[in-house]
């Protein structure tokens, strides 16, 4: 390889490091915790999900449709040329193939976005779970994969807790982000919501399926390897403080309000995780 494709393959990782911070704070303080190597693949993993995103979720007034195909069609090239002057999908390729991510997780997150162009009513439980399993949980496993550094062994053990943990994310994403979902992408993801918007019976049925969904993922949490535990340890315990604050609001709040963890807090939540690595408290 010559020192600019290198040189490149640099450019395009930074270019997905500089999404991640933009867009995610709380993301980029547990991704910190990883080694440099791991940090920059999962930067590339947010970097492509992130883009597909706001295609869906941003840009409204574009033709999404067409936008949408041309990045998967741009991704496509890129797996058959082994590069891309996209920067984001470059890295999001090299990724791939150096830690062997199965393409059937990036069809299943690709099907997930293309749904959302159409779909705006879920009304059953089985249509959400269906939507959740190419939005976040396989993007759990692509994570999963790099964590586990190639061993199929352990990825197989870790596979099912991982799922739980993307689905409680999104869950959680879909609980606190009600307003804009409602009122500007018109969506609602949860049954239920359709009629009788959420209330506090809906609530906490939600809320006690997501707490399961976290005790599942716990137990995987504490197998991961090296550094990896502590990165997911501080999404965790951030996602599952978000989940406090929202089960302590009315539900009429949450239609009405974005709740959110102030960044004092998050620091709070990020030491707690180090103490919690660092003595096994497990």
């Amino acid at each position: 390889m010559s020192n600019t494709v290198k040189l490149y393959d640099r450019v395009a990782f930074r270019m997905s490091a500089m999404v991640t911070r933009t867009y995610s704070t709380s993301f980029s303080l547990a991704v910190r915790m990883l080694p440099s190597e791991q940090r920059l693949a999962i930067y590339s993993i947010y970097g492509f999900v992130r883009f597909a995103d706001e295609i869906v979720d941003t840009f409204l007034e574009s033709n999404q449709k067409q936008l949408l195909d041309d990045f998967e069609n741009d991704l496509m090239h890129a797996f058959d040329q082994g590069i891309s002057l996209n920067p984001i999908l470059h890295a999001f390729v090299n990724t791939v193939n150096k830690y062997n991510i199965p393409r059937r997780h990036i069809d299943a997150f690709m099907k997930s976005m293309q749904t959302d162009l159409y779909k705006h009513e879920y009304k059953s439980d089985a249509e959400t779970m269906d939507y959740i399993h190419g939005s976040a949980e396989v993007v759990g496993l692509m994570c999963l994969k790099i964590f586990v550094n190639g061993s199929d062994s352990h990825y197989t053990e870790l596979e099912n807790p991982a799922m739980k943990l993307g689905s409680a994310f999104q869950k959680v994403n879909f609980l606190r982000d009600l307003k804009a979902d409602t009122e500007i992408l018109h969506r609602t993801y949860f049954p239920g919501l359709q009629s009788d918007g959420l209330h506090d019976d809906l609530k906490t049925k939600l809320i006690a399926e997501v707490e399961e969904e976290f005790r599942e993922a716990r137990k995987g949490i504490s197998k991961l390897p090296g550094r990896s535990r502590l990165a997911v340890l501080v999404a965790y315990l951030y996602y599952t403080r978000l989940l406090e604050k929202l089960k302590k609001t009315p539900a009429e709040k949450i239609m009405n309000q974005r709740i959110r963890v102030n960044n004092a807090r998050k620091l709070t939540l990020l030491f707690n995780a180090m103490i919690i690595y660092k003595f096994r408290l497990n």
